[in-house]
């Protein structure tokens, strides 16, 4: 079963930056859309964003845009999102998950189409 694996999280500044990681050890990622969701202490997950599997398409909600970019590196086996400008309310657990393909698009859906969720990694943004 396809798993994938969050990296990179930890403790940044407010007005840092940090660079999370999506792979899977065991399938290739280049098939799969991936998005990106987060969850905060007390709140429910919320998305992110989207990037389809050909990395030509782009999906952020509009509350993400501006400070959060989404990339992959297929040869690399593995789907980024770069968080700018951090903010003490992007405290959260990150995770990955693969979605839904529609004609070449991203679309996010509430749970994972392959797979289930993982760990997610902690972001925590602090003085």
């Amino acid at each position: 079963q396809l798993q994938l694996v969050e990296s990179g999280g930890g403790l940044v500044q407010p007005g840092g930056s940090l660079r999370l990681s999506c792979t899977a050890s065991s399938a290739t990622l280049r098939s799969y859309p991936i998005a990106w969701f987060r969850q905060a202490p007390g709140k429910e997950r919320e998305g992110i964003g989207c990037i389809s599997s050909n990395d030509r398409f782009t999906y952020y909600h509009d509350s993400m845009k501006g400070r959060f970019t989404i990339s992959r590196d297929n040869a690399k086996n593995t789907v980024y999102l770069q968080m700018n400008s951090l903010k003490p309310e992007d405290t959260a657990v990150y995770y990955c998950a693969v979605q839904k393909d529609v004609q070449g698009m991203c679309i996010m859906t509430r749970d994972p189409m392959v797979g289930s969720w993982g760990k997610g990694t902690l972001v925590t943004v602090s003085s």
